[in-house]
């Protein structure tokens, strides 16, 4: 059997640790990994496959000995100086960053959705948001039914997806909290490392910078990536996207207009045989995806599947994935798992 080289750039962060254990996972016929961060976490030893690794620093020179596949999850401004390096040495780059989500020569990729699109790519594939790949996944199979017409999108996303900093500002909210309600004479002197406010007992509707228009790059991205993905350019979508003090695991409530008039029971048929969804919707036993029990897995759960009586054709449904692992690592492995299938 042949056997790949690996880099994996940004190895040390939330998404890089949770693409280790994802590999490890998948056994994929890697012959050599080679691990790569920042100048700060250069030198760091992580445990993998029963073996230590000392993390690499990136530098302009890191993929002259030759790679066949690269993760990438290091940041935009890190994929747009070091992929297309990677890749003029004949390496496949899978960048989960946004830098070239939007290029059109750039496959933006959820195997379950548009796996075909992988065999397009010059060098760079990109891994879709968080937010946009757990969505797709059941807009998708919905879209082949009936043809969506319009999409409003409200999210409810993990502080994960804020990286170690908003983790970290959750943890520290929390503490804060239980000292204060313990001990009448403490005083916080915790700081924020990621949040404008603090995310404990709250919910910012800001993810990511504000734009001109009033919406938030979250919100754009949710947008553009869902009409690159579906194939439809033109197609009418809204989103207000919204941080939670849930440490892992989005949520997101979308509600959907269809060109063709359609049963639910069609509706739960279609998204029942739809790859990588789990339908999990039975209120007479008040079972419903929640966060608690869907983080750790790489399916999407749909739940709450309804009617939306205020408009015609119309259809409500309440969608959770792990958005490190479905959201970020697993699909990305799960592209380089496709293309080595085809190499």
């Amino acid at each position: 059997m042949v056997k790949y080289k690996l880099a994996v750039v940004g190895a040390t962060g939330v998404v890089g640790q949770k693409m280790l254990e994802v590999l490890e996972e998948k056994n994929l016929p890697i012959g050599e990994y080679v691990f790569f961060a920042s100048s700060r976490s250069a030198g760091r030893k992580l445990r993998f496959s029963d073996d230590t690794y000392c993390v690499k620093e990136l530098k302009e020179d890191s993929f002259d000995n030759g790679f066949d596949f690269a993760l990438f999850s290091a940041g935009g401004d890190t994929a747009l100086k070091y992929a297309p390096i990677a890749s003029e040495h004949g390496c496949v780059v899978i960048d989960n960053s946004s830098a070239f989500r939007m290029h059109d020569d750039v496959p933006l990729v959820v195997p379950e959705v548009n796996g075909k699109a992988i065999y397009s790519h010059n060098g760079i594939i990109a891994n879709p948001n968080c937010s946009t790949i757990q969505a797709v996944c059941a807009l998708k199979p919905l879209d082949d039914a009936f043809g969506i017409k319009r999409i409003v999108y409200s999210t409810y996303q993990a502080v994960s997806g804020a990286g170690s900093k908003g983790i970290h500002d959750l943890e520290n909210g929390i503490r804060n909290y239980y000292h204060s309600s313990m001990d009448d004479e403490f005083e916080s002197t915790y700081s924020l490392e990621k949040f404008p406010y603090p995310i404990f007992n709250n919910c910012l509707p800001h993810i990511d910078k504000f734009l001109e228009n009033g919406y938030t790059k979250e919100e754009e991205k949710m947008i553009n990536e869902t009409r690159k993905i579906l194939g439809k350019p033109n197609l009418a979508i809204t989103a207000t996207t919204v941080r939670v003090p849930v440490f892992n695991s989005h949520c997101e409530s979308i509600n959907i207009e269809f060109e063709l008039e359609f049963e639910l029971e069609k509706v739960f048929e279609v998204l029942k045989k739809a790859p990588g969804v789990i339908v999990q919707d039975d209120i007479g036993s008040e079972l419903y995806a929640i966060p608690t029990e869907v983080s750790g897995h790489d399916d999407v759960f749909v739940s709450r599947i309804r009617r939306d009586f205020s408009v015609k054709n119309g259809l409500n449904i309440w969608v959770v994935a792990d958005n490190i692992r479905k959201g970020a690592a697993s699909n990305a492995v799960q592209i380089l798992e496709k293309l080595i299938s085809k190499f």
